[in-house]
């Protein structure tokens, strides 16, 4: 599933392409994803301005003056920046056509949405709505992990309480989000913690190097393109490569970077943990 820098690799490969263009057309070929489409999205859309992207976890956010359209890519969707004319594929399911400043074909672009397992979405929250970080989707996320409210200090004060493996804690979202499976293995083991251990049984010390390490691994992810997974490409069709460097996830039996150790593969809440016994104590 696309976590978040493949989902930022996306807003920054889509968002030349878009912002400040206006919406010439909206093509549904289906009557949803995971939910349905909302049934006015054409008369919503069409002849508004794009005004930014952004991104909220895993949502893409396309703002315009009277809301926001929310996207999200499920576990197997991607975003493509077309010129007009090219004829849809299977599982292409929705097209935005933007248009620019310029005259003609050439000002013409086509963001569409592939999606083949069909668990993305398109959605729909306007200004008559109240505040974006209300919707449904978005109201129980946590802070942004490369935004100014996270640190340490914060992982430590929300999980006093939590018995819950630190692991579990990371994927639930609700203290720090877009911190997904495997990338919460590999900060885990940059910060040398087990990720069995109960979350309130880590040091505020030790709290602080796993923030540390979340914000690195992320940035670095995000700068070398996201992970290539197996449903996930960029916008340019080009695939990431930070799965270059993984030092434990999906490394199962594979001696360890650091000391040898067999990488050890376990399941936690029907997720696969890939951890070092050694260095992660």
């Amino acid at each position: 599933m696309p976590e978040l820098p493949e989902v930022e690799v996306t807003r920054r490969g889509v968002a030349p392409h878009i912002e400040g263009r206006v919406v010439e057309q909206v093509v549904l070929r289906r009557e949803g994803l995971r939910w349905p489409f909302p049934p006015d999205l054409a008369q919503l859309l069409v002849g508004h301005r794009i005004l930014a992207t952004g991104r909220r976890g895993k949502y893409l956010l396309i703002e315009f003056e009277h809301g926001t359209l929310i996207v999200h890519l499920g576990m197997s969707g991607h975003l493509r920046v077309l010129p007009p004319g090219i004829e849809p594929r299977k599982h292409d399911h929705f097209d935005l056509v933007v248009i620019g400043t310029d005259a003609g074909p050439e000002g013409r672009q086509v963001l569409r949405l592939h999606d083949p397992r069909r668990f993305g979405a398109v959605l729909w929250h306007g200004k008559d709505e109240g505040e974006l970080e209300q919707h449904l989707l978005l109201r129980g996320l946590g802070v942004e992990p490369l935004g100014e409210g996270f640190s340490g200090e914060l992982l430590w004060r929300e999980t006093r309480k939590r018995n819950a493996p630190i692991k579990q804690v990371l994927l639930a979202g609700d203290i720090v989000v877009g911190v997904g499976n495997i990338y919460a293995c590999e900060s885990l083991f940059r910060a040398g913690i087990n990720p069995k251990t109960p979350a309130a049984r880590i040091s505020r010390a030790r709290y602080e190097r796993l923030a540390e390490a979340i914000k690195d691994i992320l940035a670095a992810a995000i700068v070398q393109g996201g992970s290539t997974l197996k449903d996930f490409i960029a916008v340019n069709g080009q695939s990431g490569y930070f799965q270059q460097t993984y030092f434990v996830y999906d490394r199962a039996g594979v001696p360890c970077r650091n000391c040898g150790t067999p990488v050890r593969q376990i399941k936690q809440g029907q997720r696969s943990t890939f951890y070092c016994v050694q260095c992660q104590r």
